[in-house]
């Protein structure tokens, strides 16, 4: 079983519009709405890749009860959520049907209080028995200790359970120094915890500071990799427009459930990147275009890097 952790839970709502106009009403074409933050989605993509996952985190008040009941109908996955006073976040994406341009919204999520947070942590240790590996996704909503990250990866790590970190700012920094199996920021979130805009050198530097294993998203041209057995880049054979949101959590979702079937790294790398553009092609984040995926899974072109530039 794999475990996600999301403590900033969100109901996603995705927005279609003409074209998207400061100041101005618009008619909204579609509305989708998906459970979601960061964890959320990667635990869909994980069910929808066929491996048992649950998901924990909090979930508090309407919105809550919202996302409970649509985790309920997915095959695979097993709801361990907490239950919070406060009311769970929402998520808005307003996609720009002229752009392809999405616009994203995110409210701040609940307060979390300190007897809830015990709780939580109870159920986190509990559920890492039996557990092949663990995903720690996303935002800290207020309340939650800003060392929480490191906290939850040094009790994975005491449990003998493999743990990718995903998160950014003050919590990636001290996650890191907690030496997570894996961390998966984008180039913004590494050059804050690096000081370097050189994505190689900055892999290098993230490894340096604790992280065993480091995969950079470059957006549209791919991932880097630099991992003990060797550095790598991927690269989709072509960009695809549509509704990036979400994109990152499948790619985390793809190097996840490499390393619980113990993949090469390449075939890791090849496999997220294929699912991180086949979800630009999807409707909502969270999911991905099956047959994208299993387009351009066989044509990801993975090499091996040298040395920083």
């Amino acid at each position: 079983m794999i475990l996600t952790v999301t403590l900033n839970t969100a109901l996603d709502l995705t927005y279609r519009v003409r074209s998207l106009r400061p100041h101005a009403s618009h008619r909204v074409s579609e509305v989708v709405e998906r459970p979601g933050g960061k964890g959320v989605n990667v635990a869909r993509v994980l069910a929808a890749l066929g491996h048992e996952v649950t998901v924990t985190g909090f979930a508090g008040a309407a919105t809550g009860r919202a996302i409970r009941d649509r985790l309920a109908g997915i095959d695979g996955l097993t709801d361990a959520l907490v239950p919070v006073a406060g009311a769970t976040r929402r998520t808005i994406a307003v996609v720009d049907e002229l752009s392809g341009d999405t616009t994203q919204l995110n409210e701040p999520g609940p307060q979390i209080e300190p007897a809830e947070w015990g709780v939580f942590l109870d159920r986190y240790e509990e559920l890492l028995a039996g557990t092949s590996a663990v995903a720690l996704c996303g935002s800290l909503p207020p309340g939650v200790p800003v060392g929480a990250y490191a906290n939850l990866v040094r009790t994975a790590r005491s449990h003998g359970v493999p743990v990718l970190l995903d998160t950014s700012g003050e919590p990636l920094r001290r996650g890191v120094a907690a030496r997570p199996d894996l961390i998966k920021p984008n180039t913004d979130e590494l050059a804050e915890l690096t000081g370097s805009h050189e994505p190689l050198r900055a892999t290098q530097d993230a490894r340096r500071r604790g992280a065993h294993a480091v995969v950079a998203s470059l957006g549209a041209e791919g991932l880097l990799a630099a991992t003990p057995e060797g550095r790598w880049r991927a690269t989709p054979p072509a960009r695809l427009h549509g509704n990036p949101t979400g994109a990152g959590d499948s790619a985390v979702a793809g190097l996840l459930s490499g390393l619980v079937e113990k993949l090469p790294w390449p075939e890791r790398l090849a496999r997220a990147a294929a699912l991180s553009a086949a979800t630009v092609r999807a409707p909502a984040a969270g999911e991905f275009d099956p047959a994208v995926y299993e387009e351009l899974r066989g044509r990801v072109a993975v090499t091996g890097v040298v040395s920083a530039a």
